[in-house]
């Protein structure tokens, strides 16, 4: 009989898509009617949406059975826990009561590289840098993934597989081609030219600025590490969610009279501001 040696499954380290849920208050109840009204504004993006929950913002950790009450409660608002972020040797030992990982390098956008955190946190997290299958370089956050790895360009790409299209260069990454639906590009450290259309249900995201020469009617995301005075500009705005530094607007929060307008989104007095270019 021939001896089969292929593995079942294959397993890859990958972009980590996960919003952060940092505790500033320890108040199930708020919490949870925060996150049901966010679900419900937008349920095409918060719904069933993986979530890391961030309790280094408290000056206690909490007991099981509260931390355990938190995670029923959001996934009744429609979200689903799925690890806590890194802490002290509490958090991890509370990870281990819960049966929860712990991303002990998640660090979301309202953290410098250094640790330390900003004083305003963010209100998504920032896409984190990824691991190549075979070139190791170093990642922003470890822990489930959606399925996304990167190119020697630089680009990270998730879901309905690579944004074809992709050129490099040491000013920006250029996209020539459509990113569709289920596709994400990451400019790693630079700004990202997108040259045509970015479709529902598709990512671009940069840690310097956002420029989309056609109709966004995905999701964009710039100064993802943090980077405040990153903008976006666009000639056809349809936005699913805009995000800044991780202060982000979903399309429910946006005037409806910039839709199908060129516009500019940039971040002032840590709140997204949008206006026509007209």
């Amino acid at each position: 009989m021939a001896v089969d040696y292929e593995q079942a499954g294959e397993l890859k380290i990958g972009q980590v898509g996960i919003a952060n849920l940092r505790i500033r208050t320890l108040d199930v109840d708020r919490l949870v009617a925060e996150m049901r009204s966010r679900v419900q504004r937008a349920p095409n993006m918060f719904g069933r949406a993986a979530v890391v929950l961030d309790f280094g913002g408290l000056s206690q950790t909490p007991d099981a059975a509260t931390a355990q009450a938190l995670i029923d409660g959001l996934r009744a608002a429609g979200v689903l826990p799925v690890a806590l972020a890194y802490g002290t040797s509490e958090t991890d030992r509370l990870s281990q009561a819960l049966g929860l990982p712990l991303l002990a390098k998640f660090r979301a956008s309202y953290e410098r590289a250094d640790g330390a955190a900003e004083t305003t946190p963010a209100r998504v997290a920032e896409p984190a840098r990824t691991a190549e299958p075979e070139r190791a370089r170093p990642v922003a956050a470890e822990g489930a993934a959606r399925g996304g790895n990167a190119g020697p360009d630089g680009a990270s790409r998730s879901g309905g597989g690579a944004a074809a299209g992709v050129q490099s260069s040491s000013v920006g990454l250029i996209q020539s081609a459509p990113v569709r639906s289920g596709q994400q590009v990451y400019a790693d450290g630079r700004d990202l030219t997108v040259l045509t259309t970015v479709g529902a249900g598709a990512e671009v995201i940069a840690d310097g600025s956002v420029h989309i020469y056609g109709p966004l009617r995905g999701r964009a995301l710039a100064g993802a590490q943090g980077n405040n005075k990153a903008r976006i500009f666009c000639r056809e705005f349809h936005a699913e969610l805009v995000a800044i530094a991780g202060h982000y607007k979903v399309l429910e929060d946006i005037p409806k009279e910039l839709r199908g307008k060129a516009v500019q989104v940039w971040l002032e007095d840590e709140q997204i501001r949008i206006a026509a270019l007209d």
